[in-house]
Parts: C-alpha cells; sequence; structure tokens
C-alpha cells in the first residue's frame, strides 16, 4: 500500500508540467481523446485497437496495462527500457491509438486519475441538475442509458465466464465491498446463500478477515466491490489473497479501474457518471440481479430444494406474521 501512494505522489508531481498545455473546465482537466459523451478511457482505447497492433505494439500495450495508469507514467525512455521496444515505437504506437504524442497520451492519464479520485463535493460543480418539475423521470432516464451503456460494454462472454465461477457449487464465494458499495455485495451473498452453499460475506471489520481467509482455496471465488475514490483496506486484502490464497478475483468497479484490478482474474468496468455529486450503483445492482438470476436457473432443481429447506427452517414461514406463529 505504501507504494500504491508514493506512486500517486509522484504522479501528481507532475501537475505543473502538464497544466501548461492541459485544458481545464472548472478548475478539473478534460479528457480529450474522445469528443463523445462517453468518454473512452485509455485502457478501453487500447483493447479496441488490440487486433491492429504488430508484436512490438502489443509489447507495449501489455506494459500499459499490467500497471494501469502507473505503467505509462514514466519517461518514454524507461517505457522503452522496459519493454525492450524503441523510443520511436512507442510514438508510432501512441499515434496509431489516436493521440498526438506521448505527452497527450500521459496526459490523459493523468486526467482519468484524476476523474478516479473525483468525490461529490467536486462532482457537484460539474453536475446537470436537470429539470426541477419532473427530476424522479429525468433521473430515471439517466439510469436507463447507464443501463444500456453497461449491456453494450459488458460482453455476455464475460457475464457468462463469471457466472459459471459464482454457480459452481464446488467453489466457495467470498463478497465484500467498499463503503458505499458493500450493500450491493450484501445484496449478492444474501441472495446466493439461498440459492447455494458456501457464500461468505467478509465482515467490514479487518481484524476478522484472518479466520475466513484461512478458509479460501485456490479454486474459489472472491467478488470485490470497488468504486472511484477506491478504498485502501480492499486493495490490501486483495494484494494478500492474491499472494497467501490464489482463488479466481472478480472486481466490479469503474472504467477508471480499482487498483484492485492489478490482483483480478475478471474485472467488470461500469458506468457509474449520472451527472450529479452523486455517482450511481445502478448498474451494479443490475448486473448483480441478472447474476442471481442465472445463478438460481443454472441448476433449479438444486435451487428448488434448497429454497424449500430453507423456508421450512424459518422462525416465521413466508406469508405468516411473528404474532400469528406466537398464537400457535
Amino acid at each position: 500500500m505504501g507504494n500504491f501512494f508514493i506512486r500517486v505522489k509522484l504522479i501528481f508531481s507532475f501537475d505543473y508540467f502538464f497544466s501548461q498545455s492541459l485544458l481545464f473546465e472548472d478548475g478539473y482537466p478534460i479528457l480529450r481523446h474522445s469528443a463523445s459523451a462517453t468518454i473512452m478511457t485509455v485502457r478501453e482505447t487500447i483493447r479496441r485497437e488490440s487486433a491492429n497492433l504488430t508484436a512490438s505494439e502489443r509489447k507495449i500495450s501489455n506494459a500499459v496495462l499490467a500497471d494501469y495508469p502507473f505503467g505509462a507514467l514514466q519517461t518514454i525512455l524507461e517505457l522503452a527500457e522496459r519493454t525492450g521496444v524503441s523510443a520511436p515505437s512507442i510514438t508510432r504506437f501512441v499515434t496509431k491509438i489516436g493521440f498526438a504524442g506521448y505527452q497527450e497520451f500521459q496526459r490523459q492519464l493523468i486526467a482519468e486519475l484524476r476523474e478516479s479520485r473525483r468525490s461529490p463535493l467536486e462532482l457537484k460543480a460539474t453536475e446537470k441538475p436537470g429539470s426541477r418539475r419532473a427530476f424522479l423521470a429525468d433521473y430515471a432516464r439517466r439510469a436507463s442509458d447507464r443501463i444500456h451503456e453497461m449491456s453494450a460494454s459488458v460482453p455476455q462472454e464475460q457475464f457468462d465466464r463469471i457466472l459459471g465461477l459464482v454457480a459452481d457449487p464446488a467453489r466457495a464465494v467470498f463478497v465484500l465491498g467498499g463503503r458505499v458499495s458493500d450493500s450491493i455485495a450484501r445484496f449478492l451473498s444474501v441472495h446466493l446463500k439461498q440459492i447455494r452453499p458456501k457464500v461468505y460475506h467478509l465482515p467490514p471489520n479487518p481484524e476478522h478477515w484472518p479466520d475466513q481467509l484461512l478458509a479460501i482455496r485456490k479454486q474459489d471465488v472472491l467478488v470485490l466491490f470497488d468504486f472511484r475514490r477506491y478504498q485502501p483496506d480492499l486493495q490490501t486484502l486483495a494484494d494478500i489473497v492474491a499472494r497467501e490464497c490464489r482463488p479466481s478475483i472478480v472486481l466490479i468497479t469503474d472504467k477508471w479501474m480499482s487498483p484492485i484490478a492489478r490482483h483480478s482474474d475478471h474485472v467488470v468496468a461500469l458506468p457509474i457518471e449520472i451527472e450529479t455529486a452523486w455517482d450511481s450503483l445502478v448498474c451494479a445492482l443490475t448486473l448483480v440481479e441478472a447474476l442471481i438470476v442465472k445463478v438460481s436457473e443454472s441448476n433449479w432443481s438444486t435451487t428448488k430444494k434448497r429454497l424449500e429447506a430453507w423456508d421450512r427452517l424459518r422462525l416465521v414461514p413466508p406469508g405468516q406474521s411473528s404474532e400469528e406463529k406466537d398464537d400457535r
């Protein structure tokens, strides 16, 4: 963790140099690479162009993505030495993916890093409040737009791979989220526990983690939720689990990517911007609900038996109030 904060400090030491030519709006850097309403990150741009890259360019892209965004926040000569590719080849690579040069490429990365740390107070300055008379309808439209964006950006193949892990009864599933996103993690765990055994929601207190971490095996699954203003203790957890337990790690995050991504086997980047001071978790909830439905259907006969047994063991059977139970 110490290395992460040192690197963030080093990155922000670039501020003076880049502020000379970086465009700002309301005090914030503008992500200029795309003119569209939905800005494509450098990571997304590289992956989009992956099929068109040469062998040398793939070396560069792999180095950048393996330690994103820090892998490219060094001089072009340092990146060239690390990848074994010439500096002119790196210049051609960044031009090929749509940037005017290496400096603009780095400016975009730094702007993304700033975006990943923006708070509600900062987002308030750039919000679009929408209609005062029909705010609920306007907000619902925005949320619907984000869900449609998610459905187009998250491949069905990726969803199916994660589904296969979470539905596999031979694997234990451990889940945890951040300060706010843990509500989504808990929602997932509550439903999964009714559908299948060996589902564990890690407690919020890190002092209680070792007991459950000792039970994680290589074939198990750890699902983490971490959105911008990423939570340091979750990053520490991912680092420890990846090093000591080596399960499959599934990360649900945003397009700027939690640092947990470097430890993850599966990363789902969801839209969270909704043009208000508060980011939206509507896509995270939609993804989780879809996952719950498909896990339950993966072996419905087993799910049905478990739900029936679950209901028989409840202190208050479904449809009966506690007062009715007491009257018997």
